[in-house]
């Protein structure tokens, strides 16, 4: 198996003599937030997280994601935080694209590498550390979750995508599969975390219009997306929020693979009320 490659920021900032033409789109359906707005300018940082800096790429806010956050970290050698998670409520994932990190968890020390993820439970007390030499980068993805009467909360994991056999969607010979970093039937997760594969020339052939909220990021390659009633050319780096229905189909340019990180919200009824 050919080693994946994952796209990660670096920041910098654009010089003057640059045009100010982007890709940046933001609609009531969705928005897709290109690369090359991945600046220093646009970075954050967050309390009792030393060495580090992040891009947020999305936020509950009305108009916008609903059901999740997500960020890209960065954090360099001897960063990181022994109180990285502040709402009890929050469960966690975790995607590594560059580097290594160290997450200790109920005792147990976890070094991950790129391709390596975890699902991080609500109030599970995890700390993380850059003890290696370069700089890390990650994907955190942030959702409340939602706990239900008979049901126990799900335990942590700790694998690497490289571990994992994708699944190919029925009908493709494996054109496009997905990497499933958890169960699908197992009910206690009301969020799945996952990567979409993508061969050269592979589709999603007919639009998809479904309750999910997603948000996607490009690892690898490059693709042309239906977004509603348009036409979006996306590549590595580039990073897509679809609202729950927005219609969504592609066509994955090459010349090598496409791939993406994928968040979506599952297995729980739909909220009727606040209250």
């Amino acid at each position: 198996m050919t080693k994946p490659t994952y796209f990660a920021p670096a920041g910098g900032a654009p010089k003057q003599t640059e045009l100010l033409t982007g890709r940046a789109v933001f609609t009531e359906a969705y928005a897709v937030i290109p690369k090359g707005v991945m600046m220093d300018i646009v970075t954050s940082y967050l309390p009792f997280w030393d060495g580090t800096r992040l891009w947020v790429l999305s936020r509950p806010l009305s108009g916008f994601a609903e059901t999740f956050s997500q960020y890209i970290m960065e954090v360099a050698p001897g960063g990181g935080s022994d109180q990285p998670e502040l709402d009890p409520h929050a469960e966690g994932a975790l995607f590594i694209v560059e580097g290594e990190v160290t997450v200790e968890l109920g005792g147990d020390v976890h070094v991950l590498h790129p391709g390596g993820f975890a699902f991080l439970p609500p109030s599970s007390g995890w700390r993380l550390r850059n003890r290696g030499s370069v700089t890390a980068r990650f994907h955190w993805v942030r959702k409340a979750y939602e706990a239900v009467p008979g049901l126990d909360a799900p335990e942590p994991i700790f694998t690497n995508e490289q571990e994992i056999a994708p699944t190919p969607m029925p009908g493709t010979e494996g054109k496009w599969a997905t990497t499933r970093f958890v169960d699908p039937l197992d009910l206690r997760h009301d969020m799945h975390v996952t990567i979409v594969t993508f061969e050269p020339g592979a589709v999603i052939p007919f639009a998809e219009t479904h309750v999910m909220e997603h948000g996607l990021y490009v690892l690898e390659g490059k693709a042309v997306y239906r977004l509603n009633q348009d036409w979006v050319e996306v590549e590595a780096g580039d990073f897509m929020w679809l609202r729950a229905f927005c219609p969504q189909a592609c066509y994955a340019g090459g010349p090598g693979k496409f791939r993406y990180l994928l968040y979506k919200d599952v297995n729980r009824h739909m909220k009727l009320s606040r209250y």
